[in-house]
């Protein structure tokens, strides 16, 4: 599948956040904890001043695919659109986040979330902790990537 990916570009809002719920909620079978304009102010203030946030895109230009949220140490949000799934585009977020690390990422998983936590063993993650540390209330998985 082709798509570009860029840096966050703020008239992709909303459409990156109806993507990243609708893809959250999916996963883990929960409904937003959030209005949805809250969550625009935290992609908007809060995530972009500590990450480095790109987007995939169809090559229309039209489309927000997928988000990637990290800095050297953390790969915070990566959600992918449920219609796009299984295509490529989380594994190249995925392998920028480690090409951004500095050779050494973490990142958290809702234990229910299993499609995810095959995506990122299969990508070289392992899992180094567990808990429930989160507004959800859900089981948290812990997972570490060390470049080789």
């Amino acid at each position: 599948m082709e798509f570009t990916i860029i840096e966050y570009d703020p008239s992709y809002a909303i459409q990156t956040v109806k993507m990243w719920r609708e893809s959250k909620e999916h996963a883990i079978g929960q409904e937003a904890k959030h209005s949805f304009e809250d969550h625009m102010f935290f992609l908007n203030k809060i995530l972009v001043r500590d990450n480095k946030v790109f987007l995939a895109i169809e090559p229309s230009g039209k489309q927000v695919l997928g988000i990637l949220a990290c800095n050297e140490n953390w790969v915070n949000q990566l959600y992918v659109h449920t219609q796009y799934q299984g295509r490529g585009i989380g594994k190249k977020l995925l392998d920028l986040a480690k090409q951004q690390s500095q050779g050494c990422l973490f990142l958290y998983t809702f234990e229910v979330n299993k499609k995810a936590q095959a995506f990122y063993e299969r990508n070289g993650f392992t899992i180094v902790g567990r808990g429930n540390a989160n507004e959800e209330q859900l089981e948290d998985i812990k997972y570490e990537w060390t470049q080789s």
